[in-house]
């Protein structure tokens, strides 16, 4: 066969290599003209979308910009994926100018940042090493230069939860739907100040991006919290001295292990361990307002015979201020009360607040020196009075206790008192309230005297409200609640006492079954009933309204039950967790996300609840529901219902759970 060629191959082989050479000199084409498409991209996105943003500072794990187009300092992760915090700094300057913010005074030292804006604030940045590798901090100082210049921060709260701070009248979980007008950072009286703070309050805020901030207590402050601009706003208390802002961030991977890391800067000794006795004993308000001593010793005799013949189990009467004084005036009659209160187990209550009717108030009057141990008008001049003002319904003078005489004659009053009524347990009122005139930081030094006067009374004395000294292991009251299901009334326990565990007061006492503020018509049968069941399952029952007062035995049979429970079942987890709480300081009562601090279904459940890492409670709290959706977390984890036995996988929502009037869903964690 005749063949043109001598090698044949050549001819179809070279047609083939060309074919190959131009598919692949396409294929570079198309991969160099998307290489140029990305990188006009990230020229664009770095120089012309970015450009207004200005790295200030940058840690191992974090770094701090500048974005001059909104005002506002980020702190982000290096790579610039996630926001920890977005900082809004006010009307320090006029974001249109642009102001660069670049320029570091700091710049030997890469570790602080220093600027001066517009010779109107010195900023001050300090990167702070952590306490392990996934942590690290930043102290921040925004110093006026002049007394009129306002310092603001707002902290925003988009797309982020925020928990901790102040109780308020309405407590929610997370704070982000709670409303709050700018306002000294201060307890007060919420029955007479709904608007202000109350109950509890700290320096200390939490974030779920994994960022934990903490205000300084020395600088008087004003913090407010916007809803509908989704921010919470701090700012110096105007004054005739410029004072500092000044705050310390801490970010982390998630916000258990940032409440962690803070937690341990914040407390550097062991506390002080309560007195755990009260625990196994139910707390019962009397409120009986009588003239005589005589009546009042009749009275309750025949209310501590009524809680025997019942057998509602060891109970503490809690004698109420009026009583306790009236008891104090009949001195002659000091014989037969001792007969008396050796049968009981009473519950006294005191306050820096002393009545001008009483014979105490009379006779601290006659003296000198009494009259310079209350808060007088005229401070400072030899021309003084004592300051009258109103507690409870009548005339009174308050204690000063900034003066060392005047606490020291308080600490031996609440000995004589608690002594010559035979008291086991002490209240202290009036913490809240700051002294007139008083800037935010000078009340939390009266509460903080208060609250070591009370820590030096013993470990029996329970505090009305708490602010700095959560390391004394003080027993703290929380404040009387109305009879509703609303976050005023039974809704509002779990995220109050939530936020009283996270700011490091675990040991606290609920308001009465049903609102120690309702009157006698007001609490219905299954308000009681769900009000009793999830108070059951904190560290005291406390009672107003006797359950024997409604016609059915059936609401005194559940009452029994349930003061069964917390003693047998409820209190040896305390104990327990009470032990690790003295080492770690990790909190007893745990929001549902502490065992899955990333996961964000758990971040704004504010109807359930862990007693350490082991007990899951998911009370009812919407009238006439007889089930509800519980969510039970950790994907490998699984958990049985205490009453049936049942065992479900977490990570689950159960929907609809069937849960009676009289039933609480109790889950325990099973360990592998």
């Amino acid at each position: 066969m005749w063949n043109p060629s001598p090698v044949p191959q050549v001819s179809w082989d070279t047609t083939l290599k060309e074919a190959g050479e131009s598919w692949r000199g396409t294929v570079a084409c198309l991969l160099l003209g998307i290489l140029f498409v990305v990188t006009i991209g990230l020229v664009y996105w770095q120089v012309v979308d970015h450009s207004h943003k200005t790295w200030i500072l940058q840690g191992q794990l974090s770094e701090f910009q500048w974005d001059r187009r909104s005002h506002h300092l980020l702190l982000q992760t290096p790579a610039g994926d996630k926001t920890y915090l977005n900082i809004a700094v006010g009307d320090l300057a006029n974001p249109e100018v642009g102001v660069p913010f670049v320029r570091n005074l700091c710049w030997l030292n890469k570790t602080r940042f220093c600027y001066r804006w517009e010779s109107q604030v010195d900023v001050r940045i300090s990167l702070v090493p952590g306490d392990s590798q996934h942590t690290e901090c930043y102290n921040v100082t925004w110093e006026p230069l002049h007394c009129h210049v306002e310092v603001k921060n707002c902290f925003s709260m988009a797309g982020v939860k925020w928990y901790g701070g102040a109780g308020v009248k309405s407590q929610r979980w997370p704070i982000n739907e709670q409303s709050a007008p700018l306002q000294p950072y201060t307890l007060s009286d919420l029955s007479l100040r709904p608007a202000a703070y109350g109950s509890v309050l700290e320096h200390y805020f939490l974030s779920s991006s994994g960022v934990a901030i903490l205000l300084s207590p020395t600088v008087p402050l004003q913090v407010g919290m916007e809803r509908e601009q989704q921010q919470l706003c701090v700012r110096v208390e105007p004054g005739t001295l410029p004072q500092p802002l000044h705050y310390r961030v801490c970010v982390a991977r998630n916000l258990k292990e940032a409440h962690q890391v803070m937690t341990r800067m914040r407390y550097a000794s062991t506390p002080v361990m309560p007195n755990t006795g009260i625990l196994r004993s139910s707390l019962w308000k009397f409120q009986e307002h009588v003239s005589s001593t005589e009546r009042l010793e009749h009275d309750l005799r025949t209310f501590s015979n009524r809680l025997k013949r019942h057998t509602l189990g060891p109970a503490v009467i809690s004698l109420d201020e009026p009583s306790t004084s009236l008891l104090l005036d009949s001195t002659h009659r000091h014989l037969h009360w001792k007969s008396l209160v050796h049968h009981l187990n009473l519950s006294i209550t005191v306050s820096p607040f002393l009545s001008l009717k009483s014979l105490q108030g009379q006779r601290s009057q006659r003296t000198s020196a009494h009259q310079r141990s209350w808060i007088s008008t005229g401070r400072g001049s030899s021309q003084q009075a004592p300051l009258l003002t109103w507690w409870r319904g009548e005339l009174c003078v308050k204690l000063d206790l900034s003066c060392p005489t005047s606490a020291r004659w308080l600490s031996g009053q609440v000995a004589m008192v608690s002594a010559h009524l035979g008291a086991e347990y002490v209240v202290m009122e009036a913490g809240e309230g700051s002294p007139p005139d008083e800037d935010s930081v000078s009340a939390g030094a009266y509460l903080r005297r208060l609250g070591r006067i009370a820590a030096q009374a013993g470990d029996t004395t329970i505090l009305t409200s708490a602010s700095g000294f959560s390391e004394l292991g003080l027993l703290v009251r929380m404040p009387a609640l109305p009879a509703d299901w609303r976050y005023s009334g039974l809704k509002g326990i779990i995220p109050a006492m939530l936020l009283h565990s996270l700011m490091g007061y675990p040991f606290f006492i609920p308001d009465a079954v049903g609102g120690s503020l309702a009157h006698e018509d007001e609490v219905d049968e299954e308000l009681f009933i769900r009000w009793l069941e999830l108070c059951s399952f904190l560290p005291v029952l406390s009672f107003q309204k006797p359950p024997w007062s409604f016609d059915s035995d059936w609401v005194l049979n559940l009452t029994r039950s349930y003061l069964s429970l917390h003693v047998d079942f409820v209190v040896p987890l305390l104990h327990k967790y009470t032990q690790e709480w003295s080492v770690s300081r990790n909190p007893i009562y745990r929001p549902i996300w502490w065992l899955t601090p990333d996961d964000p279904q758990t971040f704004t459940i504010d109807n359930q609840f862990l007693i350490g890492d082991e007990v899951l409670v998911a009370p009812v709290t919407d009238r006439g529901a007889l089930w509800r959706d519980i969510y039970l977390p950790g994907d490998e984890l699984q958990w049985q219902e205490r009453s049936t036995g049942h065992v479900f996988q977490g990570g689950v929502l159960l929907q609809r759970y069937p849960v009676g009037l009289e039933q609480v869903a109790v889950f325990t964690r099973i360990h592998s």
